[in-house]
């Protein structure tokens, strides 16, 4: 017969294997129903049949409106949001545009003018500081770019800046690389797609982990669409009336 020790060792070894499993059992649910959300029906759609879903997409090179602080920097169609969640605890940082053609093929280009840099060790990333927010000039903010190399991390990333390019100045409209579906780990590929994204300035003149969406900004007011995942639930992010490429 056991012992009250021995029954009480085991009760407390039992609550968080229990824990765990419900844990397990609510993260796969969730995994689920966020698998079959609206958008995400919306992305797989597109990469199936992206040529009957045109309407979705925006122009490389345009505006919605002419006071709209940045240009499209690709074209097609813009899945994923700012704040949207795939996993719990995760906010997306920024906004996912899928391409209607192969990796590779979809150019992308610098949606301001601002200062690109490049480090090291980025295969498929670029950033560009811009001095002065469009919407707020006191301040500095930076653009990232990211998913611009093949699913081998073969950079798409035109030569003109390789790794290790600091501060160099280019204008709004320079064209930077090319969409790819690089996930960071070599042969597990992504849709092809850019992931850009607001960055806030660290204070001393860097930019801060674009991992947290505490240091990013909502993009809607510098596209002028609705781009925050939580506000928006189902309109699809398209322009009224796209200003064509000066």
């Amino acid at each position: 017969m056991k012992s009250t020790a021995t029954k009480s060792i085991t009760k407390w070894i039992l609550i968080p294997v229990v824990i765990i499993i419900i844990v397990s059992a609510g993260f796969v649910a969730y995994q689920m129903i966020k698998g079959t959300s609206p958008r995400t029906r919306r992305v797989i759609s597109w990469i199936r049949n992206p040529q009957k879903f045109q309407d979705w997409s925006v122009a490389a090179l345009t505006r919605c409106n002419s006071s709209t602080p940045f240009l499209f920097p690709t074209e097609g169609y813009i899945g994923f949001l700012w704040d949207d969640s795939f996993r719990p605890c995760h906010h997306h940082q920024g906004i996912d545009i899928f391409s209607k053609s192969s990796s590779g093929e979809t150019p992308v280009y610098a949606a301001s003018d601002g200062y690109l840099t490049r480090l090291s060790d980025w295969k498929s990333s670029l950033i560009i500081r811009i001095p002065h927010d469009p919407l707020q000039p006191d301040r500095q903010i930076w653009i990232y770019y990211t998913h611009l190399a093949d699913s081998d991390g073969n950079s798409y990333i035109i030569p003109d800046f390789p790794p290790g390019t600091a501060n160099y100045f280019i204008e709004e409209g320079t064209l930077i690389g090319y969409q790819g579906n690089y996930s960071g780990s070599i042969g597990n590929p992504v849709g092809v797609h850019l992931h850009f994204s607001i960055v806030l300035d660290d204070g001393s003149g860097s930019f801060l982990n674009e991992l947290s969406i505490q240091n990013t900004l909502d993009p809607s007011s510098y596209f002028d669409l609705p781009l925050n995942g939580k506000i928006n639930q189902g309109i699809i992010p398209v322009c009224q009336n796209q200003l064509p490429p000066p």
